[in-house]
């Protein structure tokens, strides 16, 4: 019990298609994850009591441009980081929009936005918990969403821990999946 409480962070992270497939990432000049891709989102105005579905909807106005109606947010995620950087706690609403979503690449305060190609993701400077974790576990649930009659990827909860260093006192993630349907 020796540890130091770290603060807790709401968060959403907003997963924007356009018509060709293509993801809207922000190529981040803030902090964090200041010069690696990321989907749009931000954290819960907690002061209003903010819903996630919300906190979704207004980021991608923020950030994007676009008002994006609640019932095209299909919640497909929950995340929770355990000390992540060291620095805080997050869980994370990971959202999808459901459609195609028409958005000029641009510059906004918090980075350049950019479309990128799924399959080309990868090779992006991206956190170490997206590339490892999060986008394969998305990419998994993307052939729900091309098989499903609905038209929706599943849902998943994921649990990684960032509190553990290896012997050179590098991170070193842990990590479950909590819950997953197709």
């Amino acid at each position: 019990m020796g540890e130091a409480a770290l603060p807790y962070k709401l968060a959403c992270l907003c997963d924007l298609r356009d018509a060709q497939g293509r993801v809207l990432l922000l190529h981040r000049l803030r902090e964090p994850n200041k010069g690696l891709y990321s989907p749009i989102g931000g954290k819960l105005d907690m002061a209003t009591g903010e819903s996630p579905a919300q906190c979704a909807r207004r980021e991608i106005m923020e950030e994007a441009g676009i008002d994006v109606p609640i019932d095209r947010l299909h919640l497909a995620g929950l995340i929770s980081e355990r000390a992540y950087e060291g620095k805080g706690h997050w869980l994370l609403f990971y959202y999808r929009v459901i459609g195609p979503v028409e958005v000029s690449r641009s510059e906004i305060a918090e980075g350049r936005l950019e479309w990128h190609a799924p399959g080309a993701i990868e090779s992006l400077p991206l956190p170490e918990t997206d590339r490892r974790i999060i986008w394969p576990l998305i990419r998994r649930h993307e052939q729900h969403m091309r098989d499903s009659a609905q038209g929706r990827p599943g849902f998943f909860a994921l649990h990684i821990d960032c509190s553990q260093v290896n012997q050179k006192g590098q991170p070193r993630m842990t990590w479950s999946v909590e819950q997953e349907h197709a």
